[in-house]
This record gives structure tokens, sequence and C-alpha cells, in this order.
């Protein structure tokens, strides 16, 4: 099996190399984009490339218009990059499908942790498949699919493991924080409208099956099947 592929986008040559260099002390393959333009070339000519780094602030096209054009063929993960703590900033980024969002500046070792994590839960190994299902929803976590009724869903990285995090803990009411510390698993000092934001898009994306997901009034939320 060859080298894991990384699409690294800063106009920050300096940034690049910094990034660069502790992903390929992982052994990952890292390719560089200058620009928006440029990243996108990069981007439909490999095929193979297994996540994004990308930087907000850039010239010809910003990170969100990439992301933006990505989103609508890939699912491809991407961390966002950028020197803003505007929590609208952030926000739109996970509207967008956005499946981390780092500040800068950040620890390179903390950036290489969270390319792994999403890399283990989303590469295909060829292991045997974990399933789980709760009601209508199978989940399929080898695969990183989900489907209802035999019809596959479309999740981003995030929203599936927030669904599964749910899955795992059915029944239980559970806090914004507490979900935020399980799901995101690290220090976030962002609030509660992080988690209703995703939580609205994932019961929107599982249609009649959204109405697992309870709001628990003064707690968070609460995920048992109707059935």
């Amino acid at each position: 099996m060859g080298q894991i592929k990384i699409l690294v986008v800063d106009d920050e040559s300096r940034m690049r190399k910094l990034v660069r260099d502790f992903l390929v002390r992982k052994n990952y393959e890292v390719l560089e984009a200058g620009d928006g333009e440029e990243a996108l070339d990069i981007f439909y000519k490999q095929k193979d490339i297994a996540l994004l780094i990308l930087d907000v602030m850039m010239p010809k096209m910003n990170g969100w218009e990439v992301c933006r054009e990505v989103r609508q063929t890939s699912k491809v993960p991407i961390i966002m990059l950028t020197a803003k703590s505007d929590e609208s900033d952030e926000l739109m980024g996970f509207e967008l499908g956005v499946d981390e969002y780092i500040s800068k500046p950040f620890s390179p070792k903390i950036l290489v942790a969270r390319v792994e994590a999403i890399l283990r839960r989303t590469s295909q190994t060829g292991e045997t498949a974990e399933m789980k299902s709760v009601g209508a929803i199978v989940m399929d976590k080898t695969a990183h699919e989900v489907k209802i009724n035999g019809q596959e869903v479309e999740l981003s990285f995030k929203e599936f493991e927030l669904l599964e995090y749910f899955m795992d803990n059915q029944g239980i009411a559970l806090s914004r924080e507490r979900i935020l510390n399980s799901v995101w698993n690290y220090d976030y000092f962002g609030d509660a409208r992080t988690i209703d934001t995703h939580v609205k898009k994932l019961r929107n994306k599982l249609g009649e099956c959204g109405s697992y997901i309870k709001t628990v009034w003064g707690v968070g939320y609460k995920f048992e099947s109707n059935e």
C-alpha cells in the first residue's frame, strides 16, 4: 500500500514547510499549493488525496471557496487553518462540511494528532467491518457508511462521529459539554451553538430517523429509537 497523500494549502511557504516536515516524519506523502486555484488543480489531478489541510486567507480563491467546490464532488476530510478566532467563521466552516478547524498559531504535533485521528476513522483498512444499528439506522464503521432502510446517507466526518457517539450512548441524556469533550476530544473554546448546528444538520440528513435525537431541555440531547 502506498503512502497516504495529504494536500497542504497555504500562501505562506514557511507555514507549508512547517506542516510538511511534521507530516513527512510520520511517513505521509505531502503535496503543496500556494493558493486556492493551484489547490483545486492538484486535487482534481491527484485522485487519491486522503485529506486536505486548507488555509482560509489565500489569494485567487480563499479556503471557503475551495471547500465549497471540493464538497460538491468529494467527502474527503478537510482541516481548516485560520488566523482568525471569530466564532462565526468557525460555524460557517462546519456548515460547509469542514471536519476540523484549527486557529493559528497552533502546535504542529496537535495538528498531526488530529490528522492521524481523522485518517484512522476514515481509512479503508480491510479489517472486519464494525457494524452497529439503532432502529432503521445501520452504521458500518470500517466503510464509514450510514444507511437508513438500505439507502446511504451522506455525512461529513464530524457528523458521522456525532452519530456514532449518540448510537453508543442510547437513552442517556448528554450535555453539550460532554458531547464536545467526547466527539471533538480536545480543549474547545467555542460555545454550545457548534453542537446545535451539527445536531440540526444531522437531524435533517437522517430524515424521519432525525426524531431519534431528542432535545433534553436544560441539559442537551438524548438519542433513542422511536420503535
